[in-house]
């Protein structure tokens, strides 16, 4: 499970065996998830407690699963084995789970930024629970008016068999757009501060994951797609890669069609009457979300997205859809190319729906340019 022999004592003491030599045929025994990792100049069991648990005080966890009797003599260099069960922390409580499926785990989570206990689904590799290797991580943001089944619904199991990527699939709200909204009439709805500082940490605490911007990835659809490219250009030491299936990318054009409709669909379903960026417009807030304003933080990231060319003309929400979506791609690509940013992109028939083809293209592309699953060393 580990290819370490010495980490017996980690079964041993998860299965609650004194006698390691003294285990029996039939008896059920406890493999708890671990990584390894090298510790850094300036690095104490502490920090690494605080950021692999959320709990300093669990320093104690890491220096009995070393053997390690004096937790202040720690140096750089030393390969530590960290622990990790699936546990509350950073500002999560896991309050419902199911992690019996081969592949897709399910968690519920309590949290002081959302006024509901938000779902997650997370897609793990075929051989996650037997290889003991570290993988990289891609996240993916669901669309308007759907939820973190959307893509198991659409058949993300079968498009990732085999693939050596784990997919976190996280609630965002039903009109959401991955925003702390500028006010709410029905308790708070802060998506980006569930994801990126509570979710993000929680899930490399407690996967085999690399905690680095060569391990993470981001990409979405629709409303999802937008977030992907939000979340990519504002945080951009998290994720290496972002993709977009038929996302906005322009927000102010068309006299801010993309805005107005964030007000008025987060208005209807998500926020009581509230919207996401305020009447008028926060105008520093939407400059800040717009992925066409944020051009050179892209820069030194593999960048992909697809519109669809031909949406059903007598589906007049579709076609105004991906009409202002393929529109929005356009000009954010024209953007990068004068910039001089690499990026790819898919022009497919079709109107405003999730292309599970270019999902697969995509998905490689995305392994490609993260860091390869290993059983190495996690730094």
């Amino acid at each position: 499970f580990y290819g370490d022999a010495e980490l017996y004592r980690l079964i041993a003491a998860a299965s609650g065996i004194s006698d390691p030599g003294a285990i029996g045929v039939g008896q059920r025994l406890v493999i708890p998830d671990v990584t390894r990792y090298t510790v850094a100049a300036g690095d104490t069991l502490s920090a690494l407690a605080l950021r692999f648990y959320g709990d300093a005080e669990l320093y104690r966890l890491i220096a009995a699963v070393n053997g390690i009797s004096d937790p202040a003599a720690v140096h750089a260099g030393r390969a530590l084995v960290i622990f990790r069960g699936r546990s509350d922390g950073f500002g999560l409580t896991i309050v419902d789970r199911n992690e019996d499926d081969p592949r897709l785990w399910y968690y519920r989570f309590q949290t002081d930024a959302i006024g509901w206990n938000p779902g997650v689904n997370v897609l793990l590799p075929d051989d996650y629970r037997t290889s003991g290797r570290t993988y990289p991580v891609l996240y993916m943001l669901h669309g308007g008016a759907a939820d973190f089944r959307q893509f198991d619904f659409l058949g993300i199991r079968d498009l990732t068999a085999g693939k050596p990527i784990i997919v976190v699939m996280p609630d965002g709200g039903q009109a959401g757009w991955y925003c702390n909204p500028v006010g709410s009439f029905v308790g708070p709805r802060n998506w980006e501060t569930f994801h990126m500082a509570q979710l993000i940490p929680w899930i490399e605490a407690n996967f085999r994951t690399y905690a680095e911007y060569d391990g993470r990835a981001v990409s979405g659809f629709s409303m999802g797609g937008f977030g992907a490219l939000k979340y990519a250009a504002k945080y951009y030491g998290h994720f290496a890669s972002v993709s977009s299936h038929s996302g906005p990318a322009s927000l102010r054009r068309d006299g801010g069609l993309v805005v107005h409709w964030a007000n008025l669909s987060s208005a209807a379903v998500e926020l009581g009457g509230a919207t996401v960026y305020g009447v008028p417009w926060d105008e520093a807030r939407v400059s800040a979300d717009n992925p066409v304003e944020r051009i050179e933080s892209y820069r030194n990231k593999r960048i992909f997205t697809v519109a669809g060319t031909s949406p059903d003309p007598v589906n007049w929400f579709d076609t105004v859809q991906e009409t202002q979506v393929l529109a929005g791609q356009r000009e954010f690509r024209g953007r990068l190319s004068d910039a001089g940013i690499p990026h790819e992109f898919r022009e497919e028939p079709g109107g405003h729906v999730f292309r599970p083809d270019m999902f697969v293209l995509d998905l490689d592309g995305v392994i490609a340019r993260l860091r390869p699953a290993s059983n190495s060393v996690a730094v």
